[in-house]
């Protein structure tokens, strides 16, 4: 790491969606902000020769899981946000399912505490939308928001009353916060462990319908509508529930939805492994569906790549598929999955893929992160879009190493990572420091 907060990164192609900037220029940074060239008269500033590589604003993962507190011998918000830079995010959105789950202030305070003291990079709250994050009475919004919350979310679970949703829904709206949604009808997952459809029927194993997200999405598309705020559905995972937020946002209800790598590059076919790192919730689901999801991306019907980062130990994953928990890791693999699968695959430009982590994220959470714009934090990522590399789990800086992605050959990732101006991750060569 370098503690110097002053930088002059010269000739790199920069990607700034919200500026609409794609062009090869320099970035400058002073102070730990992103300053005009004028600004640099007289500074002591480190130079880094970029030419050849792509200069974005810091990545934003709006779906990750920290652990902390409860189960810290998966993650900490130490190795969480360790992960994080190493992967190109400089900010991310703690989910609030930890034990005890993140239902008050005061639980709020001392995640932002551990962030303060021990992350790398900005840690945003999320708190509970249900106390418990049981779905029967509602958490305390108001106190909530005025502890720093930036969204509610119940992840993990879904709230089945839709009464009490449409209430929380109105609450959120009156204190500008989004809604993020795990949408999940209980009764049809109802102990499913995979997708339901031909790999469930050949493996004998108890499936989990499309229609279960789908139910919840159309749910949420109706509150969102109803009450006019924001709801961001998590995870989309099928086709279906991907023509129910599209034709949404055509009708200008405000809905917004997210993928994650693992939907975008994976199916359910990996399950004949009976390899517990390929279960997850929603499950990897059909070759239909993932086309449908990397569709709603192309069209921007989907306009957030987020990795429902979920750290589980060894020993809890080294179990039965039945019994294993759902969930794998990805702030380390995301960026290199996508822009395998996703750029040099041809299905989205690099603006287009960039705007999915950078300006997608900023717009739901409605705070001025995401862009290079000059006087804002200068939270950047250096990427080499084109370096070939094999994903090797066992130089993750997570604290767990349940990911499919291990021996994936992959191609590009985040060479440097800049929170406030300070470099806190950097793997690129000598010559060009």
């Amino acid at each position: 790491m370098n503690n110097n907060t002053n930088w002059i990164l010269k000739g790199a192609r920069v990607i700034d969606p919200v500026n609409n900037i794609d062009a090869v220029q320099d970035i400058y940074v002073r102070d730990g902000r992103i300053a005009a060239a004028e600004d640099m008269e007289g500074v002591d500033a480190q130079i880094l020769n970029l030419d050849g590589y792509v200069v974005t604003p810091g990545l934003i993962d709006i779906h990750v899981h920290l652990r902390q507190p409860g189960k810290t011998d998966a993650e900490t918000v130490r190795t969480g946000t360790m992960a994080a830079a190493a992967g190109g995010f400089t900010s991310i959105v703690a989910m609030p399912n930890t034990s005890p789950a993140a239902d008050n202030a005061g639980a709020i305070q001392y995640l932002m505490n551990c962030a303060e003291k021990e992350g790398v990079v900005h840690v945003l709250p999320c708190g509970a939308l249900s106390k418990g994050i049981q779905g029967e009475e509602m958490a305390p919004v108001g106190s909530l928001k005025a502890a720093g919350v930036v969204a509610l979310s119940d992840d993990g679970k879904c709230i089945q009353n839709h009464s009490m949703m449409k209430n929380l829904v109105q609450y959120a709206s009156q204190f500008s916060l989004p809604i993020l949604d795990h949408c999940e009808d209980e009764n049809l997952f109802a102990g499913g462990v995979m997708h339901e459809g031909y790999w469930s029927v050949l493996l004998g194993m108890k499936g989990i319908p499309s229609a279960a997200e789908e139910l919840i999405v159309a749910r949420n598309i109706i509150l969102a509508r109803t009450a006019n705020w924001k709801i961001h559905m998590q995870h989309l995972s099928c086709k279906e529930a991907v023509e129910l937020v599209r034709n949404a946002r055509k009708q200008g209800i405000p809905v917004t939805a997210e993928a994650t790598p693992h939907h975008i590059a994976l199916t359910d076919v990996e399950i004949k492994k009976f390899d517990t790192n390929y279960k997850m919730n929603p499950p990897l689901r059909s070759e239909e569906d993932r086309l449908a999801v990397i569709e709603g991306l192309r069209d921007g019907s989907i306009t957030v790549i987020a990795t429902d980062h979920a750290p589980h130990t060894e020993t809890a994953k080294m179990v039965e598929f039945d019994y294993a928990p759902f969930g794998i890791i990805g702030l380390e693999t995301a960026l290199p999955v996508t822009l395998t699968e996703l750029y040099h695959k041809d299905y989205l430009s690099l603006p287009d893929l960039i705007s999915k982590f950078t300006k997608g994220p900023a717009e739901i959470l409605g705070l001025p992160i995401g862009s290079l714009s000059v006087g804002s934090v200068a939270d950047i990522t250096v990427i080499d879009t084109d370096v070939e590399h094999v994903i090797d789990k066992n130089n993750f800086y997570s604290k767990s190493r349940n990911t499919p992605f291990d021996g994936y050959q992959a191609k590009g990732r985040a060479c440097a990572t800049f929170v406030s101006g300070k470099c806190v991750y950097n793997i690129l060569p000598e010559n060009v420091r």
